[in-house]
């Protein structure tokens, strides 16, 4: 049987109307099918692969940890070569209160293990999120999402959540003495890109701090210089108490990770002893990964073109049916008018040679996130394919 019929009779599907693509291979911003289809993955995956597919560094990276060694024991019990390397590139990059990181598999288990965190160093078991925020999947992670559409069928979930408003300062009232953390997006992604005000952030800052609740930036989706920073809170001079990355920061590899300084963080070694484990989290190969992405997005002009390249997206992405087009760097929004028109667009834009998708809060908006490094004729080429497929559409 055919890739295509085993994908059918044996994957378990997420929507009755997957894009089944068949990917053979990819290189830079292009994904490959069986039959030489080449489409431009203007998504990376869902804001993982930052640096294209198959990055020649870290692709050598990861071989010569195979190499090496695969899995052993990585939950903070072993000296690991990859894992104290990226642990010291990455928190030379933050700032000095963010000096202790424990990794994880995902980004949903970013979320799990800084709620447990929270829990515990606090001794309090209230937990705030925002309203149409997303922190993943997993129960703890779901259970911080306020739309029922998406909760009712798993529930119960864990109590004692309750919700504020994004960039509205009456909710901050809400933060008391109860509360154990406060989870925010410093850029709300699936409403179809929402940046936070910075005055708004710098009074939750402040907020969490007069009442001792721990504040927890997740920057999941659009750390690791999507934003045209390193760390989307770079832009609001605000630094959390606890910040989770994943999807890009483990360039290509499964990899996540919670961050917070040592006092807190070691909260988790004892009453519980083994207060959070892994068996996988920080696995040797996805480090080795992660490492050399951070190398290269540090030294490289990656990160300061995101701008140029935002701009460029926005003057080409002009149609009639193009309501607006919301952004913050290289994660950008485009709106049309419904669900069924998005989907047609979506789908046309399959048939020409490109990857887009919709948001779990905005299915009437189009995803980009491309690759950092897109060009300028590639993103020309792209926003060609998106108009024509509107018109069409």
């Amino acid at each position: 049987m055919s890739n295509r019929i085993l994908f059918q009779k044996h994957l378990a599907k997420t929507t009755e109307f997957p894009l089944a693509v068949e990917v053979e291979k990819g290189k830079g911003i292009y994904l490959y099918g069986p039959n030489g289809e080449r489409y431009i993955d203007l998504i990376s995956g869902i804001s993982v692969s930052s640096l294209g597919h198959s990055n020649e560094r870290i692709c050598e990276k990861v071989k010569e940890q195979v190499d090496s060694y695969m899995h052993t024991l990585v939950y903070g019990e072993f000296i690991l070569s990859p894992q104290v390397k990226l642990a010291d590139e990455l928190l030379g990059l933050l700032p000095p209160t963010l000096d202790n990181v424990y990794l994880v598999n995902s980004g949903t288990e970013a979320t799990e293990g800084a709620l447990k965190l929270a829990k515990r160093y606090t001794g309090r078991t209230k937990l705030i999120s925002c309203y149409d925020s997303y922190h993943g999947s997993t129960n703890g992670s779901l259970s911080l999402m306020s739309t029922p559409y998406f909760t009712s069928a798993f529930r119960p979930l864990l109590p004692q959540v309750s919700f504020i408003r994004y960039n509205e300062m009456l909710d901050l009232e809400k933060i008391t003495t109860e509360v154990a953390c406060v989870v925010i997006e410093p850029v709300k992604a699936e409403v179809g890109v929402e940046p936070a005000k910075k005055k708004y952030l710098k009074a939750l800052r402040k907020r969490c701090t007069e009442k001792g609740v721990l504040l927890v930036f997740d920057e999941i989706q659009v750390g690791c210089g999507r934003t045209g920073s390193m760390f989307a809170f770079e832009h609001y001079d605000v630094v959390p108490d606890i910040l989770l990355l994943a999807k890009a920061f483990g360039g290509g590899m499964p990899l996540g990770a919670f961050v917070a300084s040592k006092k807190i963080m070691q909260t988790l070694s004892d009453n519980p002893i083994l207060g959070h484990i892994t068996t996988f989290g920080g696995h040797p190969v996805c480090c080795a990964a992660a490492l050399e992405s951070l190398r290269i997005l540090k030294t490289s002009d990656l990160i300061c073109r995101v701008y140029e390249k935002e701009a460029l997206f926005h003057s080409f992405l002009k149609h009639p049916k193009i309501k607006k087009v919301t952004s913050a760097g290289l994660l950008m929004a485009v709106h049309l008018s419904s669900f069924e028109f998005v989907q047609k667009v979506i789908h046309l834009c399959v048939k020409k040679g490109l990857i887009t998708d919709w948001f779990l809060f905005n299915d009437c908006a189009l995803r980009i996130a491309p690759p950092l490094i897109i060009s300028e004729e590639q993103i020309k080429e792209s926003c060609q394919i998106i108009i024509e497929s509107i018109d069409e559409a």
